[in-house]
């Protein structure tokens, strides 16, 4: 069998090697429609985007909870209200999406074109499709037309929801936005979930069954690399320093850097495409205009990135933020390299408390590779690109079915899932589904406890690598049936 196969058909699991997948699931009484559907979910890879847009107050956090089927966006009747977290995982029709409210944005702070533009640059940036969002009982202002070049020249497709119509009387509102020239609206209650449903079924045919691969696409094209940390950290003078030159402004003043700029980087004999990102602040509620936009752009170069070189401030202690913007980079699937920069400046004694802290604080990314450096001067520089290499090289590794399963015998057999009420689940068998990062499919007896997931990712790690890649483990338990012959 040859492992190397790369089959289209069954995501990266070739033919002769999905077939003797498929075999071995039957003989434990999985059925094909489960094992296709636990594959389809987990090989996929990232999931589409959909970003909701419009001008403050029209019911953006509304509906975004209506979607989500939770309250989790803050919702509060003024404008302008912004959150810690913009991006939500939502499901619909069985097929699963992320919503990105770009809600927040603040007309007065940078003028109302530059204002428009920033709010509708995110969803050119992040997303497959666009739900537009008018206040059906207002009608189209000059802010929503200033929204709608904008994404007619972005190119998406967009869905057009005429929101606040909260019954058959006020229809007619929502028949006036066809005036907007982006088809016909659809009259929802984000309040009352009128008409949502509807909607999603629209958004649905909109979204990409699989999004456009926004990384690693281009055949030879330079390998995307995100510098993100918290503001003040040194991420301008680093990609100063990588590049040779002058290339970004530095200034003392923490928040300098706005947008992400885009830097072709010939390191090693290989060009690298560098992102300096806006620092992530620690409470995005607490931005306005420009910071918030800096924060959301952060986001979408993280999506848009392979790597995410996580700048830490050695000469301080880590906080809040450093563990929040590791999570983001975490949950985006993103390979991982943590830059601990300043060294230079550190003693013994503050050099003996971050090691402690980084053992306590940074357990849960203990296998992203670290690098000690000076973007001031230099010191170290040439480690960074072998670590951004070592991550990659884990975050595009696969491991062969025949040789997983193997592996997983002996596991289960060495060290058995604890017993709970009187039953002990076992892992059957298993498959890796997909890479960037790499994703697994278990199949169970039983309900697999978290901690026991824990230890399987650990093992596999040991054997396997996977240095500087989170990994995706998902389980299937098969259904209470009769085992087949």
């Amino acid at each position: 069998m040859n492992d190397q196969i790369h089959g289209d058909e069954h995501g990266e699991l070739g033919d002769a090697e999905y077939a003797e997948f498929m075999e071995l699931a039957a003989q434990e009484g999985f059925d094909a429609d489960e094992i296709e559907g636990a594959l389809g979910e987990a090989g996929h890879g990232p999931l589409p985007v959909l970003a909701v847009v419009g001008r403050p107050n029209v019911g953006k956090s509304t509906l975004v909870n209506r979607i989500i089927g939770r309250r989790e966006a803050v919702v509060q009747d003024k404008p302008g209200v912004t959150r810690d977290r913009v991006t939500y995982e939502a499901e619909w029709a069985g097929r699963r999406f992320k919503v990105v409210d770009t809600g927040g944005w603040e007309q007065d702070v940078l003028g109302l074109d530059a204002s428009v533009a920033a709010q509708a640059e995110y969803a050119i940036e992040a997303a497959d499709a666009v739900v537009f969002v008018v206040d059906a009982t207002v009608g189209a202002t000059d802010t929503d037309e200033a929204v709608v070049k904008l994404l007619r020249r972005a190119g998406k497709p967009v869905v057009l929801c005429a929101n606040k119509v909260d019954g058959p009387s006020a229809e007619a509102d929502a028949a006036m936005l066809w005036s907007l020239g982006l088809g016909e609206p659809m009259p929802v209650s984000a309040l009352h979930g009128r008409g949502t449903g509807d909607m999603l079924d629209e958004v649905l045919k909109a979204l990409p069954e699989a999004p456009a691969q926004l990384f690693g696409t281009a055949v030879g094209g330079p390998r995307r690399i995100a510098l993100i940390g918290r503001p003040n950290v040194g991420k301008s003078s680093l990609l100063n320093k990588v590049a040779g030159e002058e290339r970004v402004v530095v200034n003392e003043l923490a928040g300098t850097t706005r947008d992400p700029v885009d830097e072709l980087i010939e390191l090693g004999g290989v060009t690298w495409k560098f992102v300096d990102t806006a620092g992530i602040r620690k409470r995005v509620h607490l931005q306005e205009g420009a910071d918030y936009y800096a924060s959301l752009r952060t986001a979408a170069a993280v999506e848009k990135a392979e790597v995410a070189v996580i700048l830490i401030d050695a000469s301080e202690n880590i906080s809040i933020q450093d563990q929040r913007i590791v999570t983001m980079a975490v949950e985006a699937g993103r390979a991982i390299v943590i830059a601990y920069n300043k060294w230079d400046t550190l003693d013994e004694e503050r050099r003996y408390y971050l090691e402690r802290e980084i053992e306590t604080e940074f357990q849960q990314i203990a296998w992203a590779p670290r690098v000690n450096v000076s973007a001031q001067t230099g010191r170290h520089m040439e480690k960074l690109v072998p670590a951004i290499e070592t991550a990659l090289a884990g975050w595009e590794t696969r491991v062969p079915t025949g040789r997983l399963n193997a592996f997983l015998g002996e596991l289960v057999a060495a060290h058995p899932h604890p017993i709970r009420g009187g039953k002990q689940p076992r892992i059957l068998f298993g498959t890796q589904a997909g890479t960037k990062p790499p994703r697994f499919v278990l199949f169970a007896s039983g309900f697999i406890e978290a901690g026991y997931r824990r230890f399987v990712e650990r093992r596999l790690r040991e054997e396997f690598g996977f240095e500087g890649t989170p990994i995706h483990i998902s389980v299937r338990v098969r259904e209470k049936r009769g085992k087949k012959k």
